[in-house]
């Protein structure tokens, strides 16, 4: 690996040093679902982690989106539930402001007993592609950009969630109003403390826009040459935003797709490739990029079907791509364009990069990294062209050119589990037990019968 992995242990005694009030320390990792799981610690239990690190049961890699166990990878019985080791992420041990003035928070990753990195790890998995990146001198700049929304802890009267009433107003909105400042200044009380928490733990959340439903919100982080770092400011960012909004008297939700008729949460990732000076080699005065750019696009978009499974990992992901919904719909790259999936923003020549809008909000953030940069370079190295950009409408591109992604889970999942590409960059054992977890998850979430099982088929079957 080539980036420093494992925090040293004087950074938590120089945390304690300078922080005597913490008495409690939550420490996670973050599962093939993308879900933060761990423990609360009392205090003086951390320096241990640091000096040696925690055992956690190597189950909790390939638990399911709900925390249950995934019996067919293996990891469970035949394994013995055996533990790994967890060891702290360098850089990650801060105060948690929502949690309460005395406590911290660390982030883990997992390893095997003799020092190994473990494969199944989110992290390691996008440290492997890294590490490609690395080999022929080059470094991925990425910014991840995560739209969700703001709800009642109480249903509506429906059971279906329902916008908060503003702390300010008193009322709940109803409008699309995308880009509008009142209904910033209706939430100003949250994104102050959202903001003031991610200045706290290290994540550099930026700008705040209203976006194109009634309590949707989308904030931007800064980028940087460092994926890792992006990928834990992802993750660090959303539990954050879900902490702070319960401290507001609502909940965050990054579901991709809360309501039909709404829009869908997407995560939006910005990515140019830097050469080993620091030199943006997207950049061109052609506002289609370099030549390097448009290669990196080209594998973007061929493979972008292999890797929907990570894109839109949950059955209800892909209730969130519908034409004419600024969701993708199809493997399409543009210029100024947002009616496509790979879009060159606008901008000065040296900031030219790609912007990958596929993936969902529910998405693991470290395998969406990696799924794309993966993608990225296998098109680099195999200078891949990726065809005309489309100009003007993207949808209707795509209809015309028989162009699509996969619309269900199962097509998805089986795309991915076929991927050669993806095989060789993310590892067999990553795609084998992602996939198995996948499958576990489709038949648990089938075997509900629903509300809307009744409606369709109780009277008219």
């Amino acid at each position: 690996m080539t980036h420093p992995m494992v925090a040293d242990p004087q950074e938590c005694r120089d945390f304690l040093a300078a922080n005597p009030q913490v008495k409690f320390a939550e420490v996670f990792f973050t599962s093939l679902a993308g879900v933060p799981r761990g423990k609360r610690l009392r205090i003086h239990e951390l320096q241990a982690i640091y000096d040696y690190g925690r055992f956690l049961p190597g189950s909790i890699l390939v638990v399911d989106v709900t925390g249950a166990d995934c019996e067919d990878t293996g990891l469970v019985w035949e394994d013995g539930d055996a533990d790994r080791r967890a060891r702290p992420v360098p850089g990650t041990l801060t105060l948690a402001p929502w949690l309460g003035d005395d406590m911290a928070q660390v982030m883990l990753s997992l390893y095997e007993l003799d020092g190994t990195a473990n494969d199944l790890d989110p992290r390691h998995v996008l440290a492997k592609v890294l590490d490609r990146f690395a080999a022929d001198g080059l470094t991925p700049v990425v910014a991840c950009e995560l739209e969700f929304y703001l709800v009642d802890v109480e249903p509506g009267p429906d059971g279906a969630p329902q916008p908060p009433r503003s702390a300010l107003t008193g009322r709940r909105p109803h409008g699309v109003e995308v880009y509008g400042l009142p209904e910033l200044e209706a939430i100003s009380p949250f994104l102050r403390e959202l903001w003031a928490t991610a200045d706290a733990i290290g994540v550099p959340l930026e700008g705040a826009i209203s976006e194109f439903a009634p309590s949707q919100v989308e904030l931007t982080l800064k980028h940087k040459p460092d994926a890792l770092r992006a990928a834990d400011d992802g993750l660090l960012y959303k539990r954050a935003a879900k902490g702070v909004a319960l401290r507001h008297g609502c909940e965050a939700t990054f579901m991709a797709k809360p309501w039909a008729d709404r829009a869908g949460n997407g995560f939006h990732v910005h990515v140019s490739v830097n050469d080993a000076a620091g030199n943006n080699l997207c950049a061109s005065e052609d506002l289609e990029g370099s030549a390097l750019l448009k290669c990196a696009i080209g594998g973007m978009k061929a493979l972008m079907g292999d890797c929907m499974a990570i894109l839109a990992p949950n059955a209800n992901s892909y209730r969130r791509f519908k034409a004419n919904s600024y969701a993708p719909v199809a493997p399409t790259w543009g210029v100024n364009n947002r009616t496509v999936s790979l879009r060159v923003p606008a901008g000065p020549a040296p900031t030219r990069h790609v912007e990958h809008r596929v993936a969902g909000a529910d998405a693991n953030p470290y395998l969406v990294l990696a799924a794309l940069l993966a993608c990225a370079h296998h098109g680099i190295t195999h200078k891949i062209d990726p065809g005309p950009a489309v100009v003007g409408d993207g949808y209707a591109a795509a209809k015309a050119e028989k162009a699509s992604l996969p619309t269900n889970w199962f097509d998805a999942v089986g795309l991915f589990d076929r991927s050669a590409v993806l095989r060789d960059y993310l590892g067999d054992r990553f795609v084998d037990m992602f996939v198995s977890v996948k499958r576990t998850e489709q038949a648990r979430f089938f075997e509900v019968v629903t509300a809307l099982d009744y409606d369709w088929y109780l009277r008219n079957a």
